[in-house]
């Protein structure tokens, strides 16, 4: 199986193909929408998977043509940014599944069709875990303080809430994600 992984985030990408190759995986590697096109020409990938968003671009555009390309390729749109609308609409664009980041690669190859095995009588992993909620919300706020150039009263405002409600929820950093364990 080979693969098409279209992130503008290197270091994400980077050790996610490094994860990919340990289970047989090929994949190839394109940081903006027009190299991520001529990569897909050259090597006609079995799957792709697309972030949603690529610096100025969109991955939303490049599903159409990637599904051009290859009717059979599985696409699947990563996002940081998970919303409803953007689900709804890369389903409608011809997307086979939509993931939040950080998806894991047991996810991904699932997303993927193929078998992850398990373990008999092992507790969930942290690969079978939702991030929590802090954690992407915290996220999801220093997305918007880089947006704003680190400047806490537009964040606020582009986060919809109030400067100093801001401040005490940069105060509170979220802490290291807690394990299931079963007793």
């Amino acid at each position: 199986m080979k693969g098409l992984l279209v992130d503008d985030d290197e270091l994400y990408a980077r050790t996610l193909q490094r994860s990919l190759a340990r289970r047989g995986i090929e994949t190839a590697i394109a940081f903006d929408a027009a190299s991520a096109l001529v990569l897909a020409r050259e090597h006609l990938p079995d799957f792709a998977l697309v972030d949603l968003k690529l610096g100025a671009d969109s991955g939303l555009a490049l599903i159409e043509p990637l599904r051009a390309l290859r009717a059979d390729m599985r696409i699947l749109l990563v996002t940081g940014y998970a919303s409803v609308a953007t689900a709804v609409e890369s389903i409608k664009r011809g997307a086979d599944d939509y993931l939040p980041k950080p998806a894991t690669v047991p996810t991904i190859l699932r997303a993927l069709g193929v078998d992850v095995p398990a373990t008999p009588g092992d507790a969930p992993s942290a690969d079978d875990t939702m991030t929590p909620l802090s954690r992407l919300e915290w996220e999801h706020i220093q997305q918007a303080l880089a947006e704003t150039d680190g400047n806490i009263s537009a964040a606020a405002r582009l986060l919809g809430m109030h400067r100093r409600s801001l401040q005490r929820k940069l105060a509170k950093r979220p802490g290291p994600e807690r394990r299931w364990v079963d007793e």
